[in-house]
């Protein structure tokens, strides 16, 4: 999971930058559990004492879309192939696709 804040002074945005490009680095050539596992461990830590919920349904909305969107791109945008590839049908494709407004 990425994300980049931006501001209005340019110190916090290249701070973030350079941060987000730490962890990319840190994490390359990682399987996938374990970047998920570091993401999930740096969400806990950044709440800051406060309840942490509604995690799954976060996780997926950060890891659904931008895998539909590398799928559909490996296939050179054949949903059903695309659906092949993920294992699901061809509707529940293309319900995700309709719901991320991926073309």
């Amino acid at each position: 999971m990425t994300a980049i804040v931006t501001s209005t002074t340019h110190n916090t945005t290249v701070n973030t930058y350079t941060k987000e490009l730490k962890v990319r680095r840190e994490n390359a050539g990682l399987p996938l559990r374990d970047c998920v596992r570091h993401a999930v461990d740096a969400y806990f830590k950044n709440l800051n004492g406060h309840p942490g919920e509604g995690l799954y349904a976060l996780l997926l909305s950060e890891v659904e879309k931008p895998l539909l969107e590398s799928v559909m791109q490996h296939t050179g945008s054949n949903q059903s192939r695309s659906a092949e590839v993920l294992g699901i049908s061809r509707s529940t494709m293309r319900k995700k696709l309709k719901h991320y407004h991926i073309d």
